[in-house]
């Protein structure tokens, strides 16, 4: 296996009772976050996901009843493979979650900790890791939510060797950080989010690069903190 600017893991994840992830696709939280999830799930805690839209349905289809179930099936696949206890898939429009009124989604994150409270929050780097304007979008929701209530917040990212080379290869548009704004470098378990991923039929072909990411990446995830409760 190859990975590049490898380390030692440091730290731990947090001893958190409750998780919240905050994400803007369905695929995210297996293909992000999968990993860091289940170290938490594994950890005795229990994991609620949000979703905010139904994902990319530029590069998979036009919308449409179909792509809405299929999403949704996906998702609560995915989610039963990672033991994550719930998973809500909002509709909010593909690739314009940024034009969504920052109040409406606050609202839903509000709604989702009212009805699952948590001890923190789990969401993409506010860079969005790919850049994608949908994943900042859903990190800065979450972190203006968790300002409200007092709640910390972890962002996974990649190594800036990792994004590089992805980008290289790919033609990417990955954003990394350097060992100096990563906070955690955690061993993890990829079985069950490489079981979650699959589930993510319409995503995770064969030339995806979510593999080759996993294969540079080895058995170590990055996070930061973006707010300490």
């Amino acid at each position: 296996m190859t990975t590049l600017g490898r380390r030692t893991p440091t730290g731990s994840l947090p001893p958190w009772a409750t998780v919240l992830a905050v994400v803007a696709h369905p695929d995210d939280e297996s293909f992000g976050l999968g990993a860091i999830l289940d170290g938490f799930v594994q950890a005795g805690a229990t994991v609620s996901v949000l979703c905010l839209t139904q994902g990319e349905a530029s590069r998979i289809g036009a919308p449409g009843p179909d792509l809405s179930h299929m999403r949704a099936m996906e998702l609560q696949h995915a989610a039963r493979q990672l033991g994550v206890a719930s998973a809500v898939l909002r509709t909010y429009p593909d690739g314009a979650l940024a034009q969504v009124s920052s109040a409406t989604l606050a609202a839903e994150v509000l709604r989702e900790l009212d009805a699952r409270p948590a001890d923190g929050i789990v969401v993409f780097d506010p860079t969005g890791v790919s850049g994608h304007p949908d994943h900042r979008a859903a990190s800065a929701v979450a972190l203006d939510v968790a300002a409200q209530r007092d709640l910390p917040v972890l962002g996974w990212t990649l190594p800036m060797s990792t994004a590089e080379q992805l980008n290289e290869e790919f033609g990417a548009t990955f954003v990394g950080h350097g060992d100096d704004d990563i906070d955690l470098v955690l061993g993890v378990d990829r079985g069950r989010q490489r079981m979650a991923s699959l589930a993510h039929a319409s995503q995770a072909t064969p030339t995806s690069v979510l593999w080759r990411r996993l294969e540079l990446l080895g058995d170590l995830e990055y996070l930061r903190w973006l707010r300490h409760g």
